[in-house]
């Protein structure tokens, strides 16, 4: 960390004051996501099911990305709604993190698929109180994405203007560091520096490279190849920057509270997620078609082959939370100046996975320290 930089930001007390404005978003819950188009041809309840916890719903959350391909294929073909029984699964689609993790603290949300860094601060804000890290999803599936005719090296990135999804998402923290392991400096919050950091929703990046607004982007699937086939091209992986190219994009989050009051109700979740994953995994391009279906259904257009094809390539999809690699991760956001040294002790609680996975005959998955596993 340079010398000049506290590793206190105001990224914590901005962006990230959620447990001080618990009550504000109590009140504005229905405010965080989008609910998603009605899909009830999906979430038929067998005869005779059973409501799990006596829960009437379980609320879960994820976001538009191939790397919430676990989410987007577990709720098309109805699986999370097969394991609830009469208990009914709603879902509510996010931009990035921050505004997810808001959610999960203000009740919007029981569940989440999420990216690590959010998850982080979600949990050191909150003193190891908000959260439960209880599963992995994805790793992979994230690009720098330019215009050839402006950046021809990465040495080119420098005076440029890159977007990233959200101030403090798993992207824009990578991308800062990455920026950082240049030697070129930038401002964490302004994103004004040697590099000029753009934070823009997914949705309207692809828009805003067409029109030249930004030069490229550091973002995950579908995004980055939307890009290319605007006329972009990858410059980095950063699957290159990790060992063994992997490192976890996608994490399943739970709201303690609801962990300690419907650990059934999670089991159920995890187990259609194990499912998922396996069907997934056995087979890629039915699974490719459906991930696809769902994003249609929650954007209102499905992704043309040529994007989703490069997209789904490079994302792998795994049980596995890849715990080391998360402490690599926050130590790039203490390397960014957007947070102190976390205490990530008790972060993960994969005993309810790893109880799934014993059940599946599947080998169990280790929190690298970091919880009860």
């Amino acid at each position: 960390m340079p010398a000049n930089r506290s590793p206190r930001s105001t990224f914590l007390r901005r962006g990230f004051a959620v447990v001080a404005a618990l009550p504000l978003l109590t009140l504005a819950a229905c405010g965080y996501g989008s609910d998603s188009k009605d899909d009830s041809a999906n979430q038929k309840v067998a005869a005779g099911s059973k409501k799990i916890d006596g829960l009437d719903s379980v609320k879960i959350g994820y976001f538009g990305n191939l790397t919430h391909a676990t989410a987007l294929v577990g709720r098309g073909q109805g699986l999370f709604q097969k394991e609830l029984g009469a208990t009914k699964a709603e879902y509510a689609t996010f931009n990035a993190g921050p505004s997810e993790i808001e959610a999960l603290n203000a009740g919007s949300i029981d569940i989440g698929w999420i990216g690590p860094s959010p998850a982080i601060n979600g949990f050191t804000k909150s003193d190891g109180k908000s959260l439960k890290i209880i599963g992995g999803s994805a790793s992979g599936g994230v690009k720098l994405v330019v215009n050839p005719k402006k950046i021809k090296s990465l040495k080119d990135v420098k005076g440029k203007k890159i977007a990233t999804p959200q101030l403090g998402n798993t992207q824009d923290v990578a991308f800062l560091n990455w920026i950082a392991d240049q030697g070129w400096k930038v401002d964490a919050q302004s994103g004004k520096g040697d590099v000029t950091v753009v934070r823009s929703d997914n949705k309207v990046t692809p828009d805003a490279f067409k029109a030249g607004s930004i030069d490229g982007a550091w973002v995950p699937e579908p995004t980055a190849s939307k890009l290319v086939a605007e006329g972009g091209k990858t410059i980095l992986d950063e699957s290159t920057l990790w060992p063994d190219k992997k490192f976890v994009i996608t994490n399943i989050i739970v709201s303690q509270k609801f962990l300690a009051a419907h650990p059934k109700a999670v089991e159920a979740v995890l187990k259609a997620s194990v499912e998922t994953n396996k069907w997934i995994n056995a087979n890629p391009d039915q699974a490719k078609a459906a991930a696809n279906k769902q994003l249609g259904i929650d954007s209102g257009k499905e992704l043309p082959a040529d994007v989703l094809d490069s997209a789904w390539k490079s994302i792998q999809i795994t049980n596995d939370p890849l715990a080391s690699t998360l402490n690599t991760e926050a130590d790039h956001a203490v390397k960014a100046g957007l947070l102190e040294k976390p205490d990530l002790n008790g972060i993960y609680d994969l005993t309810v996975l790893n109880k799934v996975l014993k059940t599946e005959g599947d080998s169990p998955v280790d929190a690298a320290g970091l919880g009860t596993s």
